[in-house]
């Protein structure tokens, strides 16, 4: 919320500093997270009022201006807006006046100068000139009662400030201007000044038939038929600029009135065409398929959900949110009905949302406006309109109050031990009594509590709770004592054969990977297809309707992630993201850390993308495959060694996919990503993609000392003949098993053959090699801790892995 800080001291004006001010309202929980002065600085401008304007002789666009600024003599200026003219009074910069830094960031320094041949002796002012707005469509016109050679800081009160307050839901008394002014009295002791709502006498007995459908909609409606008024008059140039430093624009009197009224006391209000009104008006639920057009001229269409007020032929506005177009006021305005209601907060909570769009009044009625005012602010309404709009045939008719359903406080009792023990310092009951009553709440004391009964504009105080933060912030935050915790902490070190999740990012980052962080919740279209997930955990109140269920894979944020990264032009991605996936599980009970029914574990997932180095002079480029990605997931699981073998997955690629275990358990999956999801993703090349549970990849084993080998070590290649069924772990299981104890201490496939396909009636070609086999050749690494090898020992191993791989799968020695 924003205001100046001038209309504020209207109410309650306490001998305080700007800065003092704002600390004071921070420290009751009004947060002021801005302070900013109206204006920017500048000089010797002056109010001017233009006696004659002429157009230049050499110029068309150009006017010779005789301007008044309370000196003996006119001054003349040229000036180029198009609204210079006689009789107006403008801001006039007088020579030597500096005006606040243009394009070029330097202040500007008004001279006298020399225009087409014509000597100009200042400048007149637009409000963007002088810093007040980007309005630059003219000079900024003045009230017709300003005195020529005023300050125009003094005039237009330029020195003052803007508050903007980051108000929490609860303190929807505060959205206004009188409700913070009230807080400040509350914990300054300055008198609040009360406006005052003097009874607009009846010269005509007319009322506008309204029939209240829905009392758990509206709990009161008042409202009054004004007429002959004039919708052409200007809004006066002080409810101008009050509006504009709330951040809010002129549109025209009546309207401004109305939002004037709404800042000034917090009670949105709205004021019907009463000419553009069918017979009388209905206040109730809206029915499907019911449309209305806004006035920002957009239609809706409506359902039992949403409150409306209609009359005989159609729906005239959204109940406590916007008006509509048909029953607008406009210049041709000549009668009208003034309405201020009462709607219950949850009956318009979230209504605004369906539409796609906020507003002022759906903001403060979802939170709660007091709904025993509505007669005194249509009389401060009435009395606004005959200010500003009346004709001598200006005539207002009684005010029609309906009191349907209003809300009953309930009395909430304070109990001052527990206050006590929750702000976390002594108090006493009279410390809490006189706490509460300067926030103007009745307190009725009892044997060590008091009991309250909220006044009608707190919509916020139900609990004992909310009465302990009143207390608090009335004695003041910054008075708590600083109170150690008191608490026995016992300490979980992890285990050294647990690594961190920090640790883990930083394995990743090691590896070329940047990390990520992603919404938990996702499209359900992505489970769907990632997961295979039929029944995905959904959101009741999504923050966005694609995003609607949690997910159960990582997959679906990184595929996100990368194609945000090549729509921007990027060609080599590398991600990852440590997060929670969120599993339907039955066996899983509720606790502190656990959701019935939901199993929530942790998991890594990385996503590789384009070629497998970063461009460089000293190789060929090459795209990422499967095996880049596999020599990754080694690299984050060393020194312990995963397994893989093939498997399948629902967002994987069917041949090129495997499941990577470790200790014979399955921790995740390795693949590239399906051809069918790359086509919908519409993606140039597959990217190659694994997921694994944090908790096994934290996994680590404690390093062991073990001395270096005193013997040189012997290497022998050998290859094979295989079936193609055969894999890699085959061939090195059975060479392991092969060897007997350390003689074995590396077993490396280092090449891969596989003949061209042969054409019906050709030979069986010179390689050696049938369909349907492959040749692997495999280095062995062989050596004794304690002798040298002799070439009998290593015939007999490698004779030996030759007799075990023939054993296990079959294999032949190549020749």
């Amino acid at each position: 919320m924003q205001f100046p800080e001038s209309w504020l001291r209207t109410f309650c004006n306490p001998p305080l500093t700007t800065a003092e001010l704002a600390e004071t309202l921070t420290m009751a929980g009004l947060e002021v997270e801005e302070l900013r002065p109206v204006a920017p600085p500048f000089s010797k401008v002056v109010v001017g009022e233009i006696r004659q304007a002429v157009r230049h002789p050499d110029a068309d666009r150009l006017r010779l201006c005789q301007v008044d600024v309370g000196q003996a003599a006119l001054l003349d200026v040229v000036c180029g807006a198009p609204n210079a003219r006689a009789g107006i009074k403008v801001p006039c910069a007088l020579v030597g006046a500096e005006l606040p830094p243009g394009e070029g960031g330097k202040p500007i320094l008004i001279r006298v100068s020399e225009l087409r041949g014509v000597q100009s002796q200042g400048m007149l002012c637009s409000a963007r000139e002088l810093g007040l707005s980007q309005e630059h469509g003219g000079l900024l016109e003045l009230d017709a009662g300003a005195p020529p050679g005023q300050d125009i800081r003094v005039h237009l009160d330029l020195d003052d400030t803007l508050f903007t307050l980051k108000l929490t839901p609860n303190l929807a008394h505060c959205l206004s201007v009188h409700g913070v002014a009230r807080e400040l009295s509350a914990f300054t002791g300055a008198p609040l000044q009360q406006p005052p709502f003097p009874a607009v006498a009846a010269g005509l007995s007319d009322t506008l038939r309204v029939k209240v459908s829905a009392s758990d909609l509206c709990g009161r409606f008042s409202g009054r038929i004004v007429r002959n008024v004039n919708a052409r008059a200007r809004t006066p140039q002080w409810m101008l600029e009050r509006l504009a430093r709330c951040g809010q624009r002129g549109v025209a009197p009546l309207v401004d009135i109305s939002n004037y009224v709404m800042f000034e006391l917090g009670r949105p209000s709205h004021i019907f065409d009463l000419d553009k009104i069918h017979g009388g008006l209905d206040v109730r639920w809206g029915r499907p398929g019911e449309q209305l057009e806004l006035l920002d001229g957009r239609r809706v269409t409506l359902d039992d959900k949403v409150g409306v007020i209609a009359d005989a032929q159609q729906v005239e506005s959204l109940a406590g949110i916007m008006g509509g177009a048909t029953t607008a006021v406009s210049e041709d305005t000549r009668n009208i009905y003034i309405e201020a209601a009462f709607w219950w907060p949850k009956a318009l909570a979230g209504r605004s949302r369906r539409f796609h769009f906020a507003t002022e009044a759906g903001h403060r009625f979802e939170r709660g406006v007091d709904p025993s005012l509505t007669v005194e602010h249509i009389e401060r309404i009435t009395q606004l309109v005959i200010d500003i709009c009346a004709t001598p045939q200006t005539v207002c008719g009684p005010v029609d109050d309906q009191i349907l359903n209003l809300p009953v406080p309930q009395p909430v009792t304070l109990r001052v031990a527990r206050a006590a023990k929750v702000i976390g310092m002594p108090l006493t009951q009279s410390q809490c009594a006189d706490a509460l009553q300067r926030l103007g709440l009745p307190v009725v004391p009892g044997e060590g509590c008091l009991t309250v009964t909220p006044p009608a504009y707190r919509f916020d105080i139900a609990i004992e709770e909310d009465l302990i933060e009143e207390v608090a912030r009335t004695l003041g935050y910054d008075k708590l004592p600083d109170t150690p915790p008191l608490a026995p902490i016992t300490p979980r070190p992890a285990t050294e054969t647990r690594r961190s999740p920090f640790a883990v990012r930083r394995a990743l980052a090691g590896l070329g990977y940047q990390e990520t962080i992603n919404f938990s919740f996702v499209q359900e279209r992505w489970e769907h297809e990632l997961a295979a997930n039929t029944q995905p955990i959904k959101l009741l109140n999504p923050i966005a309707s694609q995003m609607g269920v949690m997910r159960s894979t990582l997959l679906g944020s990184l595929l996100q992630v990368l194609q945000f990264n090549l729509d921007r032009r990027s060609e080599r991605v590398r991600v990852f993201e440590l997060g929670r996936v969120f599993l339907r599980d039955a066996s899983v009970r509720a606790s502190d850390s656990t959701v019935e029914g939901i199993h929530q574990p942790m998991r890594v997932a990385a996503l590789a993308y384009g070629p497998n180095d970063a461009l460089q002079w000293g190789r060929k480029e090459q795209a990422v495959d499967f095996f880049d990605g596999k020599g990754d997931v080694e690299a984050l699981l060393a020194p312990l060694q995963a397994d893989f073998e093939p498997a399948s997955h629902p967002a994987m690629h069917p041949g090129r996919c495997a499941r990577v275990l470790l200790h014979g358990d399955t921790i995740g999956f390795l693949g590239e990503l399906h051809p069918r999801w790359r086509q919908s993703w519409e993606l140039p090349q597959a990217p190659v993609l694994f997921e694994l549970a944090l908790d096994a990849v934290q996994q680590r084993v404690l390093p062991r000392f073990q001395p270096v080998p005193r013997q040189q070590a012997v290497e022998r290649d050998l290859a094979v003949v295989v079936a193609e069924r055969v894999t890699h772990a085959e061939i090195m299981a059975a060479a392991q098993q092969a060897v007997p104890g350390t003689m074995l201490r590396a077993a490396v496939l280092f090449d891969l053959y596989r003949p061209k396909a042969r054409r019906a009636g050709e030979e069986t070609p010179a390689s050696g090699l049938a369909a349907g086999e492959k040749s692997l050749a495999l280095r062995l690494t062989l050596g004794h801790d304690e002798a040298t090898l002799t070439e009998a020992q290593i015939d007999a191993a490698v004779q030996a892995v030759v007799a075990r791989l023939a054993q296990c799968t079959g294999a032949r020695l190549r020749v």
